[in-house]
């Protein structure tokens, strides 16, 4: 396929920059990040703002039943399937302003690209923001393309509760009363293709001098929910030989799963991110510990195999402590492999820009792996700095983000005009 590279001039370093500055504000943090959990009012704002641009752009702009945020511009043949492209808006607690983000207004900035020229594609083009990717207020990530796409029924998605006991369906209906759009059911479109530009959350492309990461697929995650169920009692009255110590036990338990997913070279990725103790007392004997497993592998089956042994080690290693723990499986997401053809149109962008690059998996989760079930799908990686990420100090360069929105931008005029 010969690539048509116009659009990737017409794309503004300035603006898209600009761009990013102004929704970075949104949820800003006093450390420079940004925190703007999904549903909130923080994330309605940053899709307010988003909205306003596409209006003044003449782009149309509609939410399905999930919250999914479309902004569309029509082709010169509209009743074709369209090319998405997209991210997502929501961020971590102490999140940075590129993670997510940047896809969102890449993929904006090619449509205003198009626009400035007045450059027709033969499909539409639609820039998604996706719902709950990060997964930081409701759980499970990713709510939004996996509620698209099938792979989590739409009322279980609707009935995730926060911390608070907010629904997802509650917390939804407070934006859509806020923000009102026309409803676009998930059912009425099927894309053609998806592209997400993204930055790339880890260090390889700095470390290799490259600009871009032409990615070829995301390794699989499970994640698993532990509770580790003990008896409180008093801290100074009851010998450490009878006690039934929650917290004891879940440091045991994480020991033991430390040492189990341990590989010499390091491709295994094993994450306790969150805990609760109860009843959280200083002088008490903790008699409850939640805490979360992420665990991640390029390798199907090493996946299964290793994921399928926590719960007899964790186990084990509460009776070894006098308590009792009990493992959940919250999600399981296989290995993700992209299309190939779909792929080759990034590295054939990538060469023909001149950009150096390096072909590589994603360890992190994106929406892409969800979209890859149903429609061709690639992505585009840009380096952070350090490549810090999920943290208020992330950082990427503006010529960088330029860069990976030309590649994004002559892929996506290869997909719309096929």
């Amino acid at each position: 396929m010969t690539l048509d590279t116009s659009a990737c001039a017409a794309v503004s370093e300035a603006r898209l920059q600009q761009r990013h500055d102004r929704l970075a504000a949104i949820g800003a943090t006093p450390r420079g990040g940004v925190n703007r959990l999904a549903l909130t009012d923080t994330d309605a704002n940053a899709q307010a703002m988003l909205v306003d641009w596409a209006l003044q752009r003449g782009f149309r702009c509609s939410r399905d039943e999930i919250g999914n945020l479309y902004i569309r511009r029509e082709g010169t043949q509209s009743g074709l399937d369209p090319v998405f492209m997209g991210s997502h808006l929501d961020t971590q607690p102490t999140g940075g302003r590129f993670d997510g983000a940047y896809g969102v207004l890449a993929g904006f900035e090619v449509l205003e690209a198009l626009a400035d020229l007045d450059r027709p594609t033969r499909r539409p083009v639609e820039v998604v923001a996706w719902t709950n990717e990060e997964g930081s207020r409701f759980q499970p990530g990713c709510m939004g393309s996996a509620a698209f796409t099938g792979v989590f029924p739409l009322e279980r998605m609707l009935a995730a509760k926060d911390r608070d006991g907010i629904t997802a369906g509650e917390a939804l209906a407070a934006i859509g009363r806020a923000m009102p759009l026309p409803a676009r059911p998930m059912a009425s479109v099927r894309p053609a293709a998806y592209l997400e530009a993204h930055i790339e959350q880890g260090p390889r492309l700095e470390a290799a001098g490259a600009t871009i990461g032409v990615v070829s697929g995301i390794q699989g995650i499970r994640r698993l929910a532990v509770s580790v169920h003990g008896e409180e009692a008093h801290a100074g009255t009851t010998p450490r030989a009878v006690r039934r110590d929650a917290v004891s036990a879940a440091v045991a338990a994480i020991a033991a799963l430390e040492a189990l997913l341990h590989d010499t070279d390091d491709v295994v990725r094993f994450t306790v991110g969150r805990m609760e103790v109860a009843p959280n007392s200083p002088n008490t004997v903790p008699s409850r510990v939640d805490f979360s497993i992420d665990l991640r592998h390029p390798d199907a089956d090493t996946l299964r195999t290793l994921g399928d042994r926590i719960e007899a080690v964790a186990c084990e290693a509460a009776r070894s402590r006098r308590c009792t723990a009990a493992v959940t499986q919250v999600s399981h997401v296989q290995p993700t492999v992209f299309d190939d053809a779909t792929v080759a149109l990034v590295r054939e962008a990538t060469r023909l820009l001149g950009f150096p690059s390096l072909e590589m998996p994603s360890g992190a989760g994106h929406d892409a792996m969800y979209l890859s079930r149903i429609c061709p799908t690639a992505m585009v990686f840009v380096p952070c700095l350090g490549g810090v990420s999920h943290n208020e100090a992330e950082s990427a360069t503006a010529s960088d983000l330029a860069a990976g929105t030309r590649v994004l931008a002559a892929a996506l005029v290869a997909l719309a005009d096929a």
